[in-house]
């Protein structure tokens, strides 16, 4: 599902919210959003989560795509090598897909942002 900035949307379930601040070593408090809370989302961040191993896989495939049969044999078969190491990080780095995040303005005056899109729905 893709949101867009402006759309109305409402929690899919209960979201408990809470935050590490601690006084004395005690909970302030805890918030809970009830499911079908409704709100107008603000912003949507699309976030790429590519680790340093798929950003390596991807500039080395493109390094031997486009050089692999100009290169030295020796040196086109350790890119083939080092390539072919990295690419389960490439594998499960495509298979998460992009992760997005909202901004929404509730009715009740609460903000909640960066939250995953997957928490609402469309009113």
């Amino acid at each position: 599902m893709a949101l867009e900035a402006g759309q109305r949307v409402v929690l899919a379930a209960d979201t408990p919210l809470t935050d590490t601040a601690e006084a004395a070593g005690l909970v302030v408090g805890f918030l809970s959003l009830a499911a079908g809370t409704g709100g107008i989302v603000e912003r949507v961040v699309g976030h790429q989560d590519e680790s340093d191993d798929a950003r390596e896989y991807e500039r080395l495939k493109s390094l031997l795509d486009s050089y692999g049969r100009e290169m030295p044999t020796e040196s086109r078969k350790q890119l083939e090598e080092k390539v072919g190491s990295l690419e389960p990080a490439w594998t499960a780095f495509q298979e998460r897909g992009p992760r997005v995040s909202v901004r929404v303005r509730f009715d009740n005056g609460f903000i909640l942002d960066g939250a995953d899109e997957g928490v609402f729905v469309p009113a």
